[in-house]
């Protein structure tokens, strides 16, 4: 039997492509391995855990930052240029974490290079190219480059840093997870990725329509989405991130942790995918509201299960929450807003979430450092899910209802 990639400028190989990219984003190969080299660096150098939780502040601000003129870039010039050089950078930056040397500030500064990498190969860039690619079951395209990628990147560098780094140290953990995007993802990705506008295929599919990002700023869905997403990803992602060390204050070991590790990310993996199917059959934005509510849960057991089968369902209804909420995303900006400026709006908006996601990892640490208990932040963050469930409540329903309509125009005018 021989076995064959999709070919280069088709649908499928470009699905492929992004869903291996976003495998070896910022948030399998730093978000979901960060526990892992926490403990470690804090006993290797004697650092807190809050000084070295600044590093996912410092991927935040530069997040925030670059995201939007990064967006606003590829929407003009494509963005395959951008995610080549973006994964091969991160990669780099990576195995530079390895030559850390005891200075914080040399951690930091590398850090720094890596999230400006990081946001050239990230989770929304690639999305723009799936939301050009994709008119007909666009959620579900979405949902499986994203949801997939990133859940099965979640997955299997976490198990494998986790090997590495108790076999040979968090040194190697790094220079692992860098050859891993260096000789497996880098070259697929360059035979296979490719824009909608340098293909054949472009001169068979619509021109895209869609507000710019200051029209889009104008209207209320735009507000309710960006505080929604951000209040919901931004506290579940640094739950995630911590799941390691909270269990392990518990009394759990390592082992158990990263498996609780791997079911929320598997499960992250599978309900994005879900939930990009579920939006293109029902046209409501509430059908996030519950897997909002399914993360508080989690959050509930993470903190008092005593027993693996309870601690594996927390990880499952958290996965549920993070899934639904990253792939609610870029749903709602191709619903609400259309595609034309896709990655200026998801910039402007990814700018955001990233922006909770490295706020909200400091303060869980910084409660940490005070209380000696994640318990607080904990009962924190399920108050801003449920908040963000709240405001999705708010959003009013899609403008167009035809089931297998394309989505491409905005659906509301900016208001004035």
């Amino acid at each position: 039997m021989t076995v064959t990639t999709p070919p280069r400028g088709s649908k499928g190989g470009v699905l492929f492509a992004c869903t291996l990219g976003n495998s070896v984003s910022v948030t399998p190969a730093v978000h979901a391995v960060f526990g892992l080299f926490l403990v470690p660096l804090s006993e290797t150098f004697g650092w807190s855990r809050a000084s070295i939780s600044g590093v996912l502040g410092i991927l935040a601000l530069v997040g925030a930052v670059t995201y939007p003129l990064i967006g606003r870039h590829i929407d003009r010039a494509g963005a395959r240029t951008t995610l080549l050089v973006g994964t091969f950078g991160l990669a780099l930056s990576i195995a530079a974490l390895a030559l850390t040397n005891g200075s914080l500030f040399q951690f930091y500064a590398t850090f720094t290079v890596l999230a400006a990498f990081g946001a050239m190969a990230g989770t929304p860039i690639f999305q723009k190219v799936i939301a050009d690619w994709f008119d007909k079951n666009r959620g579900t395209a979405l949902g499986i480059s994203a949801g997939g990628g990133c859940g099965i990147g979640s997955v299997v560098l976490p198990v494998m840093a986790a090997v590495l780094v108790q076999t040979w140290g968090w040194r190697a953990g790094y220079l692992g997870i860098s050859a891993f995007m260096l000789v497996v993802a880098q070259p697929l990705l360059f035979v296979l990725l490719r824009d909608r506008a340098a293909s054949g295929a472009a001169d068979t599919m619509r021109p895209r329509e869609g507000m710019t990002l200051g029209e889009a700023a104008q209207t209320p869905m735009f507000w309710l989405i960006l505080l929604a997403l951000a209040a919901g990803a931004g506290g579940t992602t640094a739950v995630f991130s911590h799941v390691v060390p909270i269990l392990s204050d518990r009394g759990f070991s390592v082992a158990a942790g990263t498996a609780v590790v791997s079911v929320f990310a598997l499960v992250t993996s599978g309900w994005q995918i879900a939930t990009g199917r579920i939006m293109d059959k029902i046209q409501t934005p509430r059908v996030a509201v519950p897997m909002y509510l399914m993360a508080v849960a989690g959050l509930v057991l993470l903190e008092t299960a005593q027993g693996m089968p309870l601690l594996i369902a927390g990880g499952a209804l958290l996965g549920i929450g993070l899934g639904g909420q990253f792939g609610a995303l870029p749903y709602f900006i191709a619903r609400y807003f259309g595609t034309r400026h896709f990655g200026s709006v998801i910039g402007a908006m990814y700018s955001a979430v990233i922006a909770a996601q490295g706020t909200t990892p400091i303060l869980l640490d910084l409660v940490f450092d005070a209380r000696h208990s994640y318990r607080p932040a904990l009962v924190g963050v399920g108050a801003a899910l449920l908040a963000g469930a709240l405001l999705l409540m708010l959003l009013p329903r899609y403008g167009r209802e035809a089931e297998g309509a394309d989505a491409d125009g905005p659906l509301f005018a900016a208001a004035h």
